[in-house]
């Protein structure tokens, strides 16, 4: 049993309208607010070596990047932390707080308690215009499949690479990237936290598409092999890039940095080189 298997349980309770972006959407006033909120544990999303101060920008970061996924503003921040170990505090907290401050949000409230391991709880408040809020819904046969940056390299981490700790211990939001692909007409978007395929996975869910990638297009970790880079990019967890569709015509979006790495096609299935991409990735798993 996986975490997305899971999920469908809360769909079959709450609707699939609740449960299909990486933010829930309500109106406010003029704009739409859009707000989500992530738990993780020592054991489970901290990597050994990480410090205090590394494990509140995490924490922090990876709820923005839900809100930079929907092209939104993050406004507010919510942080919950249950503590064995009152002295990881500070530093949670203060690592949080510079995230914020770096990507433009306010932590505005919270709670702490004693906890088996270190836990933090996240909520994020972002607000977007109407007209620019990009959903996981919307990708059309022939839209550009796109990512920013280098997907990948959270997971050479992981895999022995030290050159990459950064990426796994202190990710970087693309919020402004967000934004400025909502601004564009970019027509689906999240970000790639689980990997390259379980995101295109995720969105063949929610999209009557699919998406055929080019293995030679796909932007690879340095100094790595070639293989195992490959590997990394399209199954490894722990990026926080984002992956989205482009009609052709809004082709290039200006001062994003980003890959076209496929095409949106009229098959419901997920292609790699006109094969099968296998469906895996970075999950939580049960017995």
């Amino acid at each position: 049993m996986d975490d997305r298997e899971l999920l469908q349980v809360v769909t079959g309770i709450v609707g699939k309208e609740n449960t299909t972006d990486d933010c829930a959407v309500v109106s406010c006033g003029e704009r739409l607010m859009v707000i989500t909120t992530d738990m993780l544990h020592r054991t489970t999303d901290f990597a050994e070596g990480m410090s205090d101060w590394q494990i509140g920008w995490m924490s922090a970061a990876v709820t923005l990047s839900d809100i930079a996924s929907m092209g939104a503003d993050p406004e507010y921040l919510l942080i919950a932390v249950g503590l064995d170990d009152w002295k990881n505090l500070a530093g949670v907290m203060q690592g949080a707080q510079d995230c914020c401050i770096r990507y433009g949000a306010v932590i505005i409230g919270g709670d702490i308690d004693r906890h088996g391991e270190l836990t933090v709880v996240t909520t994020g408040i972002g607000l977007v215009d109407r007209d620019r809020i990009v959903r996981r819904t919307g990708a059309q046969p022939g839209d550009l499949v796109c990512v920013t940056g280098t997907p990948g390299q959270a997971q050479a981490y992981l895999d022995g690479y030290s050159r990459y700790e950064k990426a796994l211990f202190e990710p970087q939001p693309r919020v402004e990237e967000g934004k400025r692909l909502g601004r564009s007409g970019v027509s689906a978007m999240m970000d790639d936290s689980d990997g390259i395929a379980l995101s295109l996975y995720d969105l063949l869910s929610v999209n009557e598409c699919g998406f055929s990638l080019d293995s030679a297009k796909i932007p690879l970790p340095a100094e790595i092999p070639d293989g195992q880079a490959q590997e990394l990019a399209l199954f490894g967890g722990g990026d926080y890039e984002l992956i989205f569709t482009l009609p052709p015509k809004r082709h290039p979006v200006e001062d994003v940095p980003y890959t076209i790495i496929g095409t949106a096609i009229k098959e419901k299935t997920v292609l790699i080189d006109g094969r099968q991409l296998e469906k895996r990735g970075y999950q939580h798993c049960w017995e």
